[in-house]
């Protein structure tokens, strides 16, 4: 096992998520404790290491986050903790900036009040709109949805906190991440993990438009280690990156990538548009001249991976958000039987 980061403790938040999950492997590859934080909502506790602490519990829960830091002492925090709906996060304003705003903001209150070295923050390129593309670190962000205005206000609240508090941060952005322990019975958000629950239930892919949408789809084990691996890079400090993926790719031409990998034939169900930016990816350069980043596993190779996995974990059933906020332009295939 690394001792890189030997004799120190971090919590994790979102930790029985996808991502989260993953971040927590490899802190403990690293030497680190960790204690890990999840209500799981859309997480399940079998991700977590059985070498974590693991605590059930919100962030938006105040006291509680006081309490565990009061306990515990923390050298890091790894927020993770989001529901990352993009495109439903219209609908459910209040839950989304409850969750992904001011439960982000008791981190940052806890964290400054007991001094932690360094706050690690999972925003996305949500943040950047309908930018110039690729989109980079010194574009200046304009969401279009509450889900990248509540992880834009965020990253401002860590810019505030580190100018009056000394609080470092670092930022990364990710984008369309997939891989091994997504939940794929979300039907909101993760795309390849929903196409892949719908050919595990013999249900056609729905695709929102023309499915000439483009993104580039991120495998996770590109993507957790650099994260983990952060707060050991003084030059990441107080900085945000982008990380990800660099091929773009049509949701058409990820449709069929998904069949492939899954041994099926190609047969989709095209859904009325639904609002979205249109073309989003990202540029990662910064991220690589600072953590010699690049990522090495192909759409092709993560797809097969993830198909492994998927058949084994097998098919989940999709379930309604519980409770909406606005109906009003809801697409269809998102309302209630």
């Amino acid at each position: 096992m690394s001792a890189v980061m030997r004799n120190q403790k971090a919590l994790v938040t979102g930790a029985a998520g996808f991502i989260g999950s993953h971040v927590v492997d490899e802190l403990l590859r690293l030497g680190c404790a960790v204690v890990a934080l999840d209500d799981l909502s859309g997480g399940f506790g079998d991700n977590v290491d059985k070498r974590a602490r693991f605590i059930q519990g919100s962030v938006t829960d105040a006291p509680l986050i006081a309490r565990l830091f009061t306990e515990q002492c923390f050298d890091y925090v790894f927020h993770l903790a989001a529901y990352a709906a993009e495109g439903l996060s219209h609908f459910i304003r209040r839950f989304n900036y409850e969750n992904n705003l001011l439960g982000s903001v008791n981190l940052i209150n806890a964290a400054v009040n007991h001094a932690v070295q360094c706050f690690v923050f999972t925003s996305s390129i949500a943040v950047y709109g309908r930018s110039q593309l690729p989109m980079t670190e010194d574009l200046i962000p304009q969401p279009e949805d509450p889900y990248g205005i509540s992880k834009y206000a965020t990253e401002l609240d860590l810019r505030a906190a580190h100018e009056l508090f000394g609080l470092r941060y670092i930022v990364f952005r990710p984008h369309n991440v997939y891989g091994e322990r997504q939940n794929i019975g979300d039907k909101y958000r993760n795309v390849v993990g929903i196409f892949m629950n719908n050919i595990l239930q013999n249900q056609p892919l729905p695709v929102f438009g023309d499915g000439e949408q483009t993104r580039a789809f991120s495998y996770v084990r590109d993507v957790a280690p650099i994260i983990a691996r952060s707060v050991k890079v003084p030059g990441a400090y107080n900085e945000v990156f982008n990380i990800g993926a660099e091929q773009p790719y049509t949701v058409n031409e990820l449709a069929r990538a998904v069949c492939t990998a899954m041994g099926v034939e190609f047969r989709s169900q095209y859904l009325p548009a639904r609002t979205e930016v249109k073309h989003a990816y990202s540029d990662h350069a910064k991220a690589a001249h600072v953590f010699g980043y690049s990522p090495q596993v192909s759409l092709e190779e993560g797809l097969r991976r993830m198909t492994d996995w998927v058949r084994q974990a097998g098919a989940r059933q999709a379930r309604d958000f519980g409770a909406l906020e606005i109906a009003r332009n809801l697409p269809p295939s998102w309302q209630k039987a």
